[in-house]
């Protein structure tokens, strides 16, 4: 409080719930560096926790220490890597003695003299024919144990090893006629990043455990992302999680920790901010996963200090001389500050100072607009701004860093904080845990638009969950089809921090909405994508993120929901390595053929070698004007972690429900009679996730949860 009184005006901090805090409309939160989100967001409670929370240690040594080993890497390729080992050493006195440096079967030494106190050495060291680190999908996690040892007269002094994969990492901006490109680039190969954004999994971040990140990451994987982005709200992960992401092949767009908001500017706070950077950066520099460094989340654009009218409007609430001060203090942190702490610490990794932006122009083109050109976007007109799910399709920029729609928890996590009195999307419970202001009746106001009447609470919560799950889809698609305009897509999120409504796919006890699901198809590696987004064609987009060409059928089916052929078309397609292109279009008016729009799909269907590689449907109606029927599902055990789902009509939206934790290798699924539905039940073992013995289980559809007049 006594630094707010000194500066002499509010700085601005959107999320910062002082209220909740009994603190009026003062925020404090931008005056200590502690993770954002502990002062409450629109997914978050307020919980400014304060004390020691990790382990305390008093370590003894004596002759060496070593303080820290970094592995620059200088050069690499497939034929030969170029590294610097930069150690850093202290002794308490001089020494003199030999240090080795090895990896796998390489070695190198070298005899140091060293002063008392800390010292800085470089040991270089060739591989020749490396194994490099992969995102998945695209290769091997190859990682490396790096170790440096001190040793006088046959003795080991000290010795320190870390783990580190060999890549090169790219964020390639060039100008093209479209604008200027944002695309990672792997070992010299352009990848389009499939993800999500991750925020802090646990209000009490000590309450976080080694399974729990685990499941997270695990999760990531089985739905074919390779990248999550760490928020700027939350906090530098634990080690756990890069390891993870390491190991599975998960990239990290790593923010740094300053969120929406503005902060000071005096000598104190950006010498704390100094040593915060140079202690977070030396510690993740390490980790092959991280493929970018971002300066804050959303403050550039929310400040839009170049356009008069534009950001959110804190500007209007400051004198000339104020925002002039206010923006200064802010390039010094983001332009300035933390760049330079990147570039001196680790040069290899690129340095973005805000998401969203297109670029340090120093004017108004400076600062992302919904339909940037350059840079990345955050796009929320869907949702904040109540834009129907079709203008994903017209807003597809570069790169999509942010975008996201909300959904309820199934009601297993519900009856954690709620008792059955209280389960209504109106009452005190249900809105306490809705931190997002019209958040509730904003679900309901979509579903209208999209959706079936709900016949009941249970009901209204399935139906949330195909929602969300429809809306991001839709996303989804409309960036990877096109590519390589558009080079990347995070959703926000993938997680949660305790039991709420929210964007998150994956709930805060780790059971997947239905959205989840829905990515892990949206983002498979060679992908179908049927666009019906013009009046009168329909495409069909082929879209792989494979290196290697392909040979593939395309098969397409228009049926009715008695599981009647209409229409049957097959034509042979080369898939294209790393690309997206169409390879069928049709008129609208030849699927439908007088038939009515209400009671047919349109099926398609990529085989590779006789195997079914993607399968989408689209339908001509929204789903609350499709004419279902009750479906009669049957199902049938195949072995015991294997059974067999069937129907007589359309079952839209099949729901698995088992009281036993772990996932489904599919659901909230589509199933059209003729064909059977094969699914397994899976917990996550030590490394992944597999079939376990099939649960007693609740089926339903969408039929089930409809209000039927």
């Amino acid at each position: 409080m006594p630094k707010l009184e000194q500066l002499g005006y509010q700085l601005p901090a959107s999320n910062d719930h002082s209220e909740d805090g009994q603190l009026g409309a003062k925020k404090v939160s931008v005056f200590a560096r502690k993770a954002p989100y502990h002062y409450g967001w629109d997914w978050g409670p307020r919980f400014v926790t304060s004390g020691i929370w990790k382990d305390v240690n008093i370590n003894a040594w004596d002759e060496l220490r070593v303080q820290d080993l970094y592995i620059r890497q200088d050069h690499i390729s497939s034929s030969l890597a170029n590294v610097t080992a930069i150690i850093e050493v202290e002794a308490d006195q001089t020494w003199s003695g030999t240090v080795k440096l090895a990896a796998d079967q390489c070695l190198v030494e070298k005899k140091i003299n060293l002063k008392k106190g800390t010292n800085e050495l470089e040991i270089q060291l060739e591989i020749n024919k490396p194994n490099l680190w992969w995102s998945r999908g695209l290769g091997e996690q190859y990682l490396y144990h790096f170790t440096a040892t001190f040793e006088q007269k046959g003795e080991i002094v000290a010795s320190k090893t870390v783990k580190t994969g060999l890549r090169t990492i790219k964020v390639i901006r060039e100008n093209d006629q479209d604008g200027q490109s944002f695309y990672f680039e792997l070992n010299g190969i352009p990848v389009f990043t499939k993800g999500a954004n991750h925020i802090p999994n646990d209000s009490f971040v000590t309450e976080v455990t080694y399974e729990r990140y685990k499941h997270e990451i695990v999760s990531a994987v089985e739905a074919n992302m390779n990248m999550l982005r760490v928020w700027g709200g939350g906090i530098y992960e634990s080690d756990t999680f890069y390891e993870l992401c390491d190991e599975y092949g998960i990239l990290v767009w790593q923010d740094f920790m300053f969120a929406c908001s503005m902060y000071p500017g005096d000598y104190a706070f950006l010498e704390n901010v100094k040593e915060e950077a140079i202690d977070t950066v030396k510690r993740l520099r390490n980790y092959p996963c991280i493929a970018i460094w971002c300066g804050n989340n959303e403050i550039d654009i929310a400040w839009s200090h170049y356009v008069e009218n534009g950001g959110w409007g804190w500007k209007k609430d400051f004198t000339d001389k104020q925002r002039e001060k206010m923006w200064k203090d802010y390039e010094a942190i983001f332009h300035q500050l933390l760049p330079k702490v990147v570039n001196e610490l680790s040069p290899h990794v690129f340095y973005w100072p805000s998401s969203p932006m297109q670029g340090v122009t120093n004017n108004e083109q400076q600062h992302a607009t919904n339909n940037s050109t350059k840079g990345d976007i955050h796009y929320w007109e869907v949702w904040h701004m109540q834009k129907p799910f079709h203008e994903y399709n017209a807003h597809v920029g570069r790169y999509m860093s942010e975008y996201g729609f909300q959904s309820f928890p199934e009601l297993k996590t519900i009856k954690s904080f709620a008792t059955d009195g209280e389960l209504a999307w109106e009452s005190d419970v249900m809105l306490h845990h809705q931190k997002n202001g019209d958040g509730n009746f904003l679900i309901k106001q979509y579903m209208d638009m999209y959706l079936p009447e709900p016949k009941d609470f249970r009901s209204f919560l399935y139906m949330s969950h195909v929602l969300q799950a429809e809306g991001i889809k839709s996303a989804i698609e409309a960036h990877r089809r096109n590519k390589p305009f558009c080079m990347g897509t995070l959703y926000w999120q993938i997680n949660d921090c305790w039991p709420v409504a929210s964007w998150s796919s994956i709930d805060y006890y780790g059971r997947w909405k239905a959205l989840h699901y829905y990515v892990k198809k949206a983002f498979k590696d060679v992908a179908i994508v049927i666009d019906g987004t013009e009046h009168s064609n329909i495409n069909i987009h082929v879209i792989s993120d494979q290196l290697e060409d392909a040979k593939g059928i395309l098969q397409m089916k228009v049926m009715t929901f008695n599981g009647d052929e209409i229409l049957s078309e097959s034509e042979p397609v080369t898939i294209v390595g790393n690309s997206a292109e169409i390879k069928y279009s049709t008129s609208i008016e030849k699927i439908i053929n007088n038939n009515n729009v209400e009671e047919i799909v349109f099926v398609a269907q990529l085989l590779i070698d006789e195997k079914i590689i993607d399968e989408k449907e689209h339908y001509f109606v929204q789903s609350k004007n499709l004419v279902l029927k009750e479906p009669k599902l049957k199902l049938d055990r195949i072995n015991d972690t294997e059974f067999e789902l069937s129907t007589e009509s359309l079952a839209k939206n099949v729901y698995l429900e088992t009281e036993e934790e772990g996932v489904f290798s599919d659901n909230y699924f589509d199933l059209l009679p003729g064909k059977k539905k094969r699914v397994t039940f899976m917990q996550l073992d030590q490394h992944t996730f597999t079939a376990q013995s099939f649960p007693a289980l609740q089926i339903t559809s969408m039929f089930d949860h409809m209000k039927h007049s």
